[in-house]
């Protein structure tokens, strides 16, 4: 205790030495800078708590106050050329579907990045999951076209996962292959391989491929190489993709030429169960 009467928090040790061990010595160890790191700490974690909650009110506010509106204006532009129909200029006709695909991207752009800012702030529990499992419910979900043709490796590996996480990646991943090959013939494949401690998992289609300058651009967020009127195309995915894949210890890389096609790779960590390849 010190004089002021306040108490000093104190590690005491005592132990016999030399060779006959007939000798002791005793210390006494103030841990007073280890205690006031470990309050700070616990302050900075409560801290940032109580900042994630106050963000989640905040995002969910946004998401409602401005897609309400953003669903509004959708829904009166379609009832107005309803309410017309037969009677409007052709020109006016393709404004207000242009009006609508605008309205639709602000909204898919909301929900972006609502998305892109609780990935590795929320709490996602891991499971144990099939890889050829959630690639089934993945693709029975995207509805890709019937003339592609999709190949899944027979042999994916088993492991204990964020499974939300995961299927998110795949989901990106194969849906930006499918909405940016212009051939009616496309051609998907997922592979995946063992390094190390890691699975190195790939998505490769036949599309028209990625100049290499643009190879980084691509993973920014609203960085996008089509035209910005199109619905989907709001430049989030890859971000949230390359955030998650990074969030869990793992990398992305892009490997593509113009002309020949688009080969993903990531990089996952095994986990604490996996079946080897």
């Amino acid at each position: 205790m010190r004089s002021d009467g306040t108490r000093v928090p104190v590690l005491i040790g005592y132990g016999l030495v030399g060779e006959a061990r007939e000798e002791s010595v005793a210390f006494i160890l103030d841990l007073s800078e280890q205690k006031q790191a470990e309050q700070d700490r616990e302050q900075l974690l409560t801290l940032l708590t109580l900042r994630n909650q106050e963000l989640d009110r905040f995002t969910y506010v946004v998401s409602h106050d401005l897609k309400a509106p953003l669903r509004a204006i959708a829904n009166l532009s379609q009832w107005i050329e309803d309410d017309l129909e037969g009677q409007l200029p052709e020109d006016n006709q393709r404004n207000m579907e242009l009006l609508r695909s605008r309205v639709y991207r602000m909204e898919a752009l909301i929900s972006g990045l609502l998305e892109y800012s609780r990935v590795g702030r929320t709490e996602v529990a891991s499971e144990t999951i099939n890889i050829n499992e959630l690639l089934e419910e993945i693709l029975d979900s995207l509805d890709p076209p019937a003339t592609y043709t999709i190949e899944v490796q027979a042999t994916m590996p088993t492991l204990t996962t964020k499974k939300l996480l995961l299927s998110q990646v795949f989901s990106n991943l194969i849906s930006n292959a499918i909405k940016h090959s212009a051939r009616e013939d496309g051609r998907i494949e997922i592979t995946a391989i063992t390094k190390g401690k890691y699975y190195e998992f790939s998505v490769s289609d036949n599309g028209g491929g990625i100049a290499p300058e643009n190879h980084e651009k691509i993973f920014g967020i609203f960085q996008t190489l089509k035209g910005r009127d199109q619905k989907e195309n709001t430049g989030i995915g890859l971000s949230i993709v390359k955030k998650i894949v990074e969030a869990e210890g793992g990398e992305i890389v892009l490997e593509s030429e113009l002309g020949q096609g688009a080969t993903f790779r990531f990089t996952c960590p095994k986990g604490m169960m996996n079946d080897e390849l």
